[in-house]
């Protein structure tokens, strides 16, 4: 099988909340960017679950999957990803099941075992502290409920049985690299805020994969920050957003996403700036349309991912429009280096 001309390329979601706006208006540009997004012929358009974060609106995920996909006609929505052991399956298989039957054939289903917030937080959803331990089975018991009904099973997703989400496992660290491979299922790693462990992830996915009835072949994605502006130098003042936003992270201030700033001399110290470039943007792809032509083709050239997924800070919406745009505008040059992998929709 011939290696496709290009990657796949993606949007990965927060609902970011800005300085100066609210909840009402990242929802309702979650929508307008999802649009923008499939009219520039994206793959899929995911949000992610995140619980007591002021800059962050996508905590009812599966609602706001379906906001997003009644909004759209054609492009993959889906979850960046759902953490499950914040549910139970038998829940998430009926939100799902549900979403599938209103938009059969648009509805991805990633999943984590992180808890997507706090500790206080985490006891307020009434997770169980050993809950991840667990989350082999618990992934297994989700998948059946969306599978075709077993004789004498007397628990059913309704909607959700037989609908048979595509279920993707999500991860940022090398476990959920071999648990992907060990089930045969799609593997999506968040370098967007973890990098440290890209590469041996995908490498250790591709090495364990065992071809499954969902997947033949290692079918892996990354999901990546992404600045592209018209000039590296705009670019690198947009880029003062997301290092104020993980700055701010690390401080323990999960305030709306800031306006960018000229410099951030003054606003950080060098240890701070250490670990927001390096430990949380160390995959990040920021500048013109040339340095973000030559970041992406490097990250494959070095990766071999199937696709990309984009996550986009920006505190003006229209600076996350013409990023697509500029990245839309990139992907027939970009060429994929490996054999291909199995398609996946």
């Amino acid at each position: 099988m011939t290696p496709p001309a290009s990657p796949r390329l993606s949007i990965l979601d927060l609902a970011p909340i800005v300085a100066g706006g609210d909840a009402a208006q990242a929802l309702r540009n979650s929508a307008a960017l999802a649009r923008h997004a499939e009219q520039l012929g994206y793959t899929r358009f995911w949000v992610a679950e995140h619980h007591n974060m002021q800059g962050v609106a996508s905590s009812a995920t599966a609602v706001l999957i379906g906001h997003v996909a009644a909004h759209t006609e054609s492009i993959r929505v889906g979850s960046g990803g759902i953490m499950l052991p914040n549910h139970p399956p038998l829940v998430v298989a009926e939100q799902f099941g549900t979403l599938a039957t209103l938009f059969p054939g648009r509805i991805d289903l990633g999943l984590g075992r992180a808890p997507g917030t706090d500790p206080l937080t985490s006891r307020a959803l009434r997770r169980d502290r050993f809950a991840a331990e667990d989350f082999p089975q618990q992934v297994a018991e989700l998948r059946g409920y969306l599978g075709p009904e077993q004789p004498g099973q007397q628990v059913r997703a309704i909607p959700g049985i037989d609908t048979r989400v595509p279920v993707w496992l999500l991860g940022s660290s090398l476990y959920g690299a071999q648990l992907a491979a060990q089930l045969g299922l799609p593997f999506a790693f968040a370098a967007h805020f973890a990098p440290a462990h890209l590469d041996e992830a995908l490498q250790l996915y591709r090495h364990l994969f065992q071809p499954s009835a969902e997947l033949s072949e290692p079918y892996a994605m990354a999901c990546i920050p992404v600045l592209a502006a018209d000039s590296d130098e705009e670019a690198q003042r947009l880029a003062t957003t997301p290092y104020q936003k993980f700055l701010n992270l690390i401080r323990g201030d999960r305030r709306p996403l800031p306006p960018p700033v000229d410099s951030m001399d003054g606003l950080w110290n060098p240890r701070e700036e250490f670990s927001v470039r390096h430990d949380w943007l160390g995959a990040a792809v920021f500048g013109g349309p040339d340095t973000v032509k030559a970041g992406l083709q490097a990250l494959l050239d070095r990766t071999g991912v199937d696709e990309i997924m984009l996550s986009i800070d920006c505190h003006d919406f229209a600076d996350r429009l013409r990023a697509c745009d500029i990245v839309a505008g990139l992907l027939p040059q970009l060429k994929t280096r490996r054999p291909a992998a199995a398609a996946v929709d």
